[in-house]
């Protein structure tokens, strides 16, 4: 049923969700990946929608900026509608010297700075689906697609006073820097359901470089089938 952010009717969604950031892009998803997408919600301009990718229905719904926004449509397109299966599609900061531009990334585990996991009582350690990461695994390999996988670290904060967690998370091993994945998984095994991070790297941390628009729509592309098709092989 509809929800104070998701205006969209009982049923609108498939199973299976893609949750990039961007509503921008995920109307591109919905126009360029899915096949008869229809349009099923748009509540403060947050665009749903549904379609197939290779004859199964996938929905794709736009998790807004940061742990707060994405913790809302998270628990409502489970809560309301039944969404069993989240996969987060997204761009993120590198923090290792020898990983680069327009890599993959499946977090197989978040760190954060965000206080949401422990208030809403998730357990520790904040980890993804193993099935999902296996079906994303699996798949990149089928379609030779080049795929790290490791742990990432979700930042409540876009701007840092100082390089401190940077420095710290880089010596630890952390592959990158995003801002929505520890709520997804937190969220996700609270509620019992399947959830998966990937994402294109865009910004080089260590090294100063980015890609251009170009170059960063290509990465993200190359990421989207991945993940439409892990969606498929984790359907079968």
């Amino acid at each position: 049923m509809p929800t104070p952010h998701i205006s969209a009717p009982d049923g609108a969604f498939a199973p299976t969700v893609l949750m990039p950031g961007d509503p921008k892009r995920a109307a591109r998803i919905a126009h360029n990946f899915l096949d008869g997408a229809e349009l099923v919600t748009e509540v403060r301009g947050m665009t749903g929608f549904t379609g197939t990718w290779q004859g199964t229905p996938i929905s794709v719904m736009p998790s807004g900026m940061g742990v707060p926004s994405a913790a809302i449509y998270i628990t409502e397109l489970i809560r309301s509608y039944g969404v069993t299966r989240l996969i987060r599609v997204g761009t993120a900061g590198v923090y290792q010297p020898d990983v680069g531009l327009r890599q993959i990334i499946a977090a197989e585990s978040a760190v954060t700075n965000s206080n949401l996991p422990a208030m809403i009582g998730a357990a520790g350690p904040i980890v993804g689906s193993a099935s999902l990461l296996a079906a994303a695994t699996a798949t990149a390999e089928t379609h030779d697609v080049s795929l790290i996988t490791g742990q990432v670290f979700t930042s409540d904060v876009f701007y840092e006073p100082n390089n401190d967690a940077q420095d710290r998370h880089t010596a630890d091993g952390v592959l990158c820097v995003e801002m929505e994945c520890a709520a997804l998984y937190a969220i996700a095994a609270l509620e019992g359901v399947d959830a998966l991070a990937m994402f294109t790297m865009t910004d080089h941390l260590v090294t100063g470089e980015h890609l251009s628009s170009d170059e960063r729509q290509m990465g993200v592309d190359e990421m989207l089938e991945l993940a439409l098709n892990t969606a498929i092989h984790a359907t079968t």
